[in-house]
């Protein structure tokens, strides 16, 4: 546990069921009696009203958005201490952390396990500062002022967003080495919802392009997403085939495979691979 630092969970979904209690709620390092709060966000129409309204009701300055279908093994926050320790010392005015991230020019950091593209780990032996930070975990304090883009619809890219609404305010955002586990039902044939986010965020933030999100880089011209958008074409119409993860009901087998994951010599015997080459 985060001795002293009480932290506001927030996770937003359709209704609770079945993903967010196998998941989520079952996170090793929640079981322990604590002092979080813990804030489930139900029916909201996007992500950024969701996530906006929990921070009208935290209670705590450090908040921490989740993906339902996440796993916290029982040393992430020992881990996220750790980056915090390194970041009071090195960035004490930082934006937002979160597990899995994107550089401008197209480099990974970050390290996570993902249904579907196994063990991802990428540099990321501190905090690593990067451009957009994927959505499975974001991490922010209430003072910071930083509130999600609610004009921002449906549930994608607001991790890219909310990186650079800090960099506007001056904040760098880091991907930090507190591992975790993404039990997701992936599918790599992107929905027509993810393309209207991309509008949305190339006309708010046209002075920021080019854009690299872990899903795609979004340019002026937008070249990269139109291939992406081809190659989607040919796979579900042509070839008739769709391709990703599949979410596990046994979390139990995950956390014992992955769980105890902290350092690079239990690295050995996974799948490692990088999210570059399965998202582009």
């Amino acid at each position: 546990m985060v001795k002293g630092r009480p932290i506001t969970f927030v996770v937003a979904v359709r209704r609770r069921g079945e993903i967010l209690e196998n998941n989520f709620l079952a996170s090793p390092c929640l079981c322990a009696p604590y002092d979080h709060q813990i804030l489930i966000q139900e029916d909201f129409s996007c992500a950024a009203k969701a996530y906006n309204d929990a921070i009208d009701k935290s209670v705590n300055d450090l908040m921490v958005f989740c993906h339902q279908d996440l796993l916290l093994p029982e040393a992430w926050l020992s881990q996220l201490e750790q980056a915090l320790n390194y970041l009071q010392g090195n960035d004490p005015k930082w934006g937002v952390l979160g597990s899995i991230g994107r550089c401008q020019d197209g480099g990974t950091r970050g390290h996570v396990f993902s249904s579907g593209r196994g063990v991802i780990r990428m540099t990321c032996d501190r905090p690593e500062p990067i451009q957009t930070l994927d959505e499975i975990v974001l991490i922010l304090r209430k003072s910071s002022g930083l509130r999600f883009d609610d004009r921002l619809p449906h549930f994608h890219l607001y991790g890219a967003d909310i990186c650079l609404r800090a960099a506007k305010m001056g904040m760098k955002s880091y991907a930090i080495p507190a591992f975790c586990i993404h039990n997701t039902h992936q599918n790599f044939i992107l929905a027509p919802e993810f393309y209207e986010c991309c509008k949305h965020i190339k006309r708010v933030w046209k002075d920021s392009l080019p854009i690299q999100t872990t899903c795609g880089r979004i340019t002026r011209f937008n070249v990269t997403l139109y291939i992406q958008r081809a190659r989607e074409f040919y796979m579900k119409h042509i070839r008739r085939k769709e391709f990703g993860g599949t979410r596990t009901k046994d979390v139990q087998r995950l956390l014992q495979e992955f769980g105890a994951t902290s350092d690079d010599s239990e690295l050995g015997s996974y799948n490692s691979r990088t999210i570059s080459s399965a998202a582009q």
